[in-house]
């Protein structure tokens, strides 16, 4: 069995689909974020995509030593086409296999997988309405964005807010439901440590992105102020990246996307190494339906995977939702915040490729909002 073909597809609202195909005519499905720059990001697919044309694709991790290997390596654009390279290759050699990817990395190690759904926090901010019709769909878990933008030092009153959202959920629900919060790297570290204190009475489920993720050294400061789990890792490829966070110990969650990171095993292995540190893993995955599944392959055989994250409703799908594509979209029905495992071969997915041709045909341009402070100055999104 050859790889002999490669097909890359931008559709709406922010994805990029990849298809590998071989010589007997198995096809492989992989998804890559477009967030990174799009038309950067497929040019890349296929120029890297094509050294892959009349290779073995059981090779798997021959054929990421390969891609991952040259001169200048890592990085969002080489990190997202690799991963989902990687995830064609995965689902290719499962369906020759005849079994889910999972099967071919150790088999399962639990009976269902806990998901939380998204609500929005910043733009929308109407939280607590939402989160009511989480839980009455039988939600036990959300997360949230804490704050729009903020400044080095901003005014308390923009703190207030982040709180005053928050208590409305624990208002309206209790606690009954699990709340993550969403720093999304818009806070600085002199913010992010008076936010975190602000948000503790409210016993978050944890902080993710308090800070960014180059300014590692402020998180031992932050965990020293609260005693809240903090989580990052949306934003890292590769287990070398990681390794600061390990060592340093100051992160309880760490977060790998198997669409950034460097694939299903990459995230495998940086997962086992959080293991060793007692460390919890909470995948990062709020795009679209192919990266789920495969991030469901890695929840299925990961021990120390406690929650995953979900995109459908997500406040970021316009026009096109996380089932619109999928033939087969029994694969992500939740029930009391469970998915049931993948009993599929490969990824499990069956992606409906008319539509996604159609769709393609509209074209993609997605970058991320561009957002300003009150005077001026760049804000992080």
């Amino acid at each position: 069995m050859k790889i002999s073909d490669i097909i890359v597809y931008k559709v709406k609202p922010r994805w990029i689909f990849v298809k590998l195909t071989t010589d007997n005519g198995l096809e492989g499905w992989g998804e890559m974020i477009s967030g990174t720059k799009t038309e950067t990001v497929v040019s890349g697919a296929y120029e890297i995509g094509k050294t892959l044309i009349g290779r073995d694709p059981n090779e798997i991790e021959r054929l990421w030593q390969e891609m991952h290997r040259s001169f200048f390596r890592g990085g969002p654009i080489n990190g997202t086409i690799i991963s989902g390279l990687e995830m064609a290759l995965w689902d290719i050699k499962g369906k020759a296999l005849g079994v889910p990817v999972y099967e071919l990395l150790g088999g399962a190690a639990r009976d269902k997988i806990r998901v939380y759904s998204w609500i929005g926090g910043d733009r929308p901010s109407d939280v607590a309405e939402q989160a009511k019709q989480r839980l009455d769909l039988g939600f036990t878990a959300i997360k949230m964005n804490a704050t729009s933008e903020l400044h080095y030092i901003d005014s308390y009153k923009k703190v207030q807010a982040v709180v005053d959202r928050v208590a409305s959920i624990r208002d309206t629900v209790g606690d009954e439901l699990e709340i993550a919060i969403d720093f999304h790297g818009r806070v600085h570290r002199p913010m992010a440590k008076v936010l975190a204190k602000a948000l503790e009475p409210y016993h978050p489920m944890f902080l993710e992105e308090v800070v960014l993720p180059e300014n590692w050294d402020s998180f031992d400061d932050i965990a020293r102020e609260v005693a809240i789990p903090l989580a990052t890792g949306e934003r890292l490829y590769t287990r070398w990246e990681f390794k600061e966070l390990f060592s340093q110990g100051s992160v309880d969650v760490v977060q790998p996307d198997v669409a950034l990171c460097g694939g299903i095993l990459e995230a495998r292995k940086i997962a086992a190494m959080a293991e060793a540190y007692d460390m919890a893993v909470a995948p990062h995955a709020p795009y679209g339906p192919v990266a789920l599944a495969a991030t469901l392959q890695l929840d299925a055989c990961t021990p120390n995977v406690f929650i995953q994250e979900q995109s459908l409703g997500i406040h970021y799908n316009q026009g096109f939702d996380l089932l619109d594509f999928v033939k087969n979209k029994e694969i992500f029905q939740y029930k009391d915040s469970y998915v049931q495992l993948p009993t599929q071969p490969g990824l499990g997915i069956d992606m409906d490729e008319a539509k996604i041709k159609d769709v393609a045909q509209q074209g993609l341009v997605w970058t991320n909002p561009k957002w300003k402070n009150y005077d001026g100055t760049i804000a992080e999104w």
